[in-house]
């Protein structure tokens, strides 16, 4: 276990500055300051729709070296910055294990840009691979083993929420798996309470487009660690769903964002779900007539 509290770099005056030190070799361009309000603006709406944020408390971040875990690193430091988000934040990566994991960028970075962080090694990818076949994916096992843990050094650093880079493409894909595998309909809530009651976990970039996500990593340069170090890769079930959406999209832009508004916008009495809607005692009120 490793725990950094560096200091932050010097920065010139606010108002001058760029942000968070992180953002000191962005791109100055038109369309990228567009995209960087863009993320801002969507993560707030969703830290305030799903009422996120409770000043003083401490937040873990869960960095995997990703495209969107970066930019949700950046995005609430950047609101931290600006002092829209009274939080403290702590980044954490999780060392699984993986062969050829380059264990030097994520501590390397982080402690240059003045980010304090905590690097965890727990090798998860030996007890993965042998108890799942080679022929099959490791995603599965991985992620569930990879939050156990997160959920724990969340409780050793005093931390009230585990913070995901989940964006709208994941939820929307989850959802679709569920309708078609699973014969439900739940997706990834932006905010959830673990099954102990202790941890919150929260996903700010609910809203926020996997493309966008992508050509901001791409101007931040940020040091992207790949997610097939093990060889395994994502399901085919999400592929699919992944493609299904980009075809939906294509035909007819704008059709992911009134898929994300459908998901809060819930009508029970519309549903076969008996459970939440009583359907039972559904009947017409019976005629109140006076006898003449």
């Amino acid at each position: 276990m490793t725990i950094h509290q560096p200091r932050l770099p010097h920065t010139a005056d606010p108002d001058e500055a760029a942000g968070h030190p992180l953002f000191a070799g962005a791109p100055s361009s038109v369309e990228f300051n567009k995209l960087r309000k863009r993320l801002l603006r969507q993560t707030r709406q969703v830290l305030e729709d799903f009422s996120m944020v409770r000043p003083g408390e401490r937040w873990l971040i869960a960095l995997s070296g990703g495209k969107d875990s970066y930019g949700l690193l950046a995005i609430l430091l950047d609101l931290k910055w600006r002092g829209l988000l009274p939080v403290e934040l702590l980044a954490c990566n999780l060392d699984q294990g993986q062969p050829n994991f380059p264990k030097h960028i994520l501590p390397d970075y982080l402690t240059r840009l003045g980010v304090p962080h905590r690097i965890e090694y727990q090798d998860t990818y030996s007890v993965v691979t042998e108890k799942i076949p080679e022929n099959r994916t490791y995603c599965s096992l991985c992620s569930r083993l990879r939050r156990g843990h997160l959920y724990r050094i969340a409780r050793e650093e005093g931390c009230s929420a585990l913070v995901l880079g989940h964006h709208r493409e994941d939820i929307l894909e989850t959802f679709f798996m569920n309708l078609f595998h699973g014969g439900r309909l739940a997706a990834m809530p932006p905010k959830l309470l673990n099954d102990e009651g202790d941890v919150l976990v929260l996903r700010p970039l609910a809203y926020c487009a996997e493309a966008d996500l992508a050509k901001f990593a791409e101007g931040m340069k940020f040091p992207i660690i790949p997610c097939d170090l093990c060889g395994s890769q994502d399901g085919l079930q999400r592929n699919a769903m992944k493609a299904m959406l980009a075809d939906i999209e294509k035909r007819m832009p704008g059709r992911k964002d009134t898929m994300i508004r459908a998901l809060t916008n819930v009508r029970p009495s519309h549903l076969l779900d008996r459970q939440l809607f009583d359907f039972t005692n559904l009947s017409p009120e019976e005629n109140q007539t006076d006898a003449f």
